[in-house]
């Protein structure tokens, strides 16, 4: 049985009739008889039942045009996929991303993604507030948090890199008030909070939600200090001028933490769920140059290239604290 035996038997049933199925088919219908009662022949099944006003497909019938249609489906999409590998790929590609995780890292991986494949038009838009990608018409987002709870069945998400958001300081602040041994232990500090909109499910910008390596508990601790802002960066640089304490994204104080301007406090704890993913919308197929660029993400970023190592002493690009 072949492609053209599967389209023979839905223009039958379709159309109910073998005249009606062999003009669909631009076929003589001598032809489609023949090859009707050869197919019927081999397999030792009536398909169809004639009468002298319709053709109806037998229980048989049903089911092989039933599995005619998913197989039809599949060569079309192998088909589709060929001629996709044979060209380069093309076209728009509208993306999202966080203000300060897209201008750190997701800029530069998208213009050496774009560079590698000329074809494509890579329009990204940051933005604190994680859009309704099918709705605002975008392929995608890179986010620090899952797909949120409503969307979860409705997007596909993928991990494409670790992230912890950690409690670091500035070492000229802990000379002058101490080292917190324990969590109970920062609310005797002046601990600095970014009132960020997008924010994992659920947060408290009074709380921070922190997780001891090796185990499950997350433990919800409160926390208070004389500034707070809704600018990660001016966090950022209060800590840096030895204000207080702050949890922070690695992928964002990397360099600082390699230079030693910033050092870990509570080493053994993080803020849970902070992973790099990407979520999009879900669609059948997927064009092939989303598919090669979320590969290539998820090959830039395979190794946390914000995790603290020497070769992070330099900062990334754009990464230059503005005084």
């Amino acid at each position: 049985m072949d492609r053209s035996d599967l389209e023979l038997v839905l223009a039958v049933r379709q159309h109910g009739s073998l005249v009606m199925a062999a003009k669909a088919l631009q076929l003589a219908p001598s032809a489609v008889t023949k090859r009707l009662a050869a197919l019927e022949a081999r397999l030792g099944l009536r398909l169809f039942q004639r009468t002298t006003r319709r053709v109806s497909p037998t229980a048989e019938g049903d089911t092989l045009c039933e599995r005619a249609i998913h197989l039809l489906r599949a060569f079309d999409e192998v088909e589709s996929e060929l001629r996709e590998r044979q060209a380069e790929p093309a076209g728009p590609i509208r993306l999202a991303a966080t203000f300060g995780f897209g201008r750190l890292w997701v800029g530069p991986a998208l213009a050496d993604f774009q560079a590698r494949h000329p074809g494509t038009q890579v329009q990204l838009q940051l933005t604190e507030q994680l859009p309704d990608l099918a709705v605002d018409g975008f392929d995608g987002a890179i986010w620090l948090w899952n797909a949120p709870g409503e969307r979860a069945t409705e997007w596909v998400s993928r991990r494409l890199a670790g992230n912890q958001r950690v409690l670091v300081a500035a070492p000229r602040y802990l000379q002058q008030h101490g080292t917190p041994r324990q969590l109970q232990d920062l609310a005797d500090h002046a601990c600095l909070v970014v009132r960020e909109n997008g924010g994992g499910p659920g947060q408290r910008f009074d709380h921070w939600r922190l997780q001891r390596e090796g185990e499950s508990t997350v433990r919800h601790t409160p926390v208070r200090g004389p500034l707070s802002s809704n600018s990660g960066e001016m966090v950022r640089d209060w800590c840096l001028a030895g204000h207080g304490i702050m949890l922070r994204s690695l992928w964002d104080i990397a360099p600082q933490l390699a230079s030693g301007e910033l050092v870990r406090v509570l080493p053994t704890y993080a803020m849970p769920e902070a992973h790099v993913h990407w979520l999009a919308p879900y669609r059948p197929q997927v064009p092939r140059r989303i598919r090669l660029l979320v590969d290539f993400l998820a090959q830039r970023f395979a190794d946390e290239p914000w995790k603290l190592r020497p070769a992070l002493a330099a900062a990334p690009p754009g990464s230059r604290r503005k005084r």
